[in-house]
């Protein structure tokens, strides 16, 4: 009963958090929060930055002490977050026409749990870089465009753009443009918010239906909140453009919406993150069908 009742009572947080988050400052410290933490539910994204906006990493008590040597300080207030229930189901099912135990963990319902950003610890150095950057430049920036590339649903090529456009996605062509010889900066971002249009909004995609208003947010915001996660400010760019398409959304289009800039997000970092570092597990299925298409085409 008291573990239903504070979940209940987080469940009710995150609904003020979808209320609250589309004001202008809200919706920007949002975006970085949600950047950091993409390997979160939507829910749990919303929580963690109800309740220390300023969080960078995050991690369970024991996580902190067993995988980084990392104690959490005397008084410090945990994170409060949803966790699943799993148990190991003792029930007999038929594989191969024989009859066998099943031993899978399934998921039997939720608790809440707490976790502690990296700024209420203290212990060992973590052996992680920053992403930095020069002004205009990116770091490791062919490898960023060669992972956008492989992760594009459509072919993207480079060409002058007459219009003045950076870049634009074309759903009948099946193809993207992108404004050839660019900064770094603004062509990894337009190449970000282009292929943000191609995963959401095309043909039979989940938001294929949306209104400008809204694939305009959607795109940007995923192209800001990958940016942000990589140390590429774009926000006097981004902040001004997702304003001019902004629309009120109600609570539930407002979730619906930011749950898609969500996967967009989770998606393609994923992908960046992989070639970045080739040690990890097979990535084939996160490539796009058009991968070898893609191949630095200009015209």
């Amino acid at each position: 009963m008291e573990n239903t009742k504070q979940i209940d009572q987080i469940m009710d947080k995150i609904d003020e958090g979808v209320k609250k988050v589309y004001q202008s400052e809200n919706y920007q410290n949002y975006l970085k929060s949600m950047a950091k933490f993409h390997q979160y539910s939507l829910n749990n994204c919303l929580l963690i930055w109800m309740q220390k906006p300023d969080a960078t990493m995050v991690q369970g008590y024991n996580a902190w002490k067993t995988k980084f040597n990392r104690t959490v300080k005397r008084g410090e207030k945990g994170i409060r977050i949803i966790i699943p229930i799993r148990r190991k189901q003792m029930y007999p099912v038929i594989i191969d026409n024989e009859l066998v135990i099943d031993k899978e963990p399934v998921i039997t319902g939720y608790k809440s749990a707490s976790v502690f950003d990296i700024s209420q610890t203290a212990g060992d150095d973590l052996p992680f870089y920053m992403h930095d950057i020069l002004p205009g430049m990116v770091k490791d920036y062919d490898m960023f465009q060669e992972a956008l590339l492989l992760v594009s649903p459509v072919p993207v090529v480079f060409e002058d753009i007459p219009s003045g456009a950076h870049g634009y996605y074309q759903p009948k062509e099946e193809q993207i443009v992108i404004q050839k010889d660019m900064s770094e900066v603004q062509t990894i971002k337009t190449m970000l918010h282009e292929i943000a249009h191609s995963l959401l909004h095309g043909p039979d995609k989940p938001q294929s239906q949306a209104d400008a208003s809204k694939r305009e947010i959607q795109a940007e915001s995923a192209a800001y909140a990958i940016c942000s996660y990589y140390g590429i400010d774009t926000s006097e760019y981004s902040f001004p453009y997702i304003a001019g398409w902004q629309k009120e959304m109600n609570e539930e289009e407002l979730k619906a919406s930011l749950l898609a800039i969500r996967n967009t997000c989770v998606y393609i970092i994923n992908t960046i993150d992989r070639v970045r570092n080739p040690m990890l597990a097979d990535h084939s299925s996160t490539l796009s069908p058009y991968a070898s298409h893609n191949r630095f085409t200009t015209k």
